[in-house]
């Protein structure tokens, strides 16, 4: 009787199993995050040039 419903108990928990479905989204995902770098760019090459030309005067 025990191995019974053993057999009829083992259907109905595959039943119950929840099914997880992993797939691609349709549209690409976007990430804005609104940064500008060129300005900082900018700024360190210029006090970067500032100083070599304060270090060396004579070459210009």
């Amino acid at each position: 009787m025990e191995k019974a419903r053993c057999l009829l108990a083992a259907p109905m928990l595959a039943a119950l199993a929840g099914c997880v479905q992993v797939a691609a989204p349709d549209k690409p995902i976007e990430i804005n995050l609104n940064i500008n770098i060129r300005q900082e760019v900018l700024l360190r090459l210029q006090q970067d040039a500032k100083e070599l030309i304060e270090q060396n005067e004579d070459i210009f």
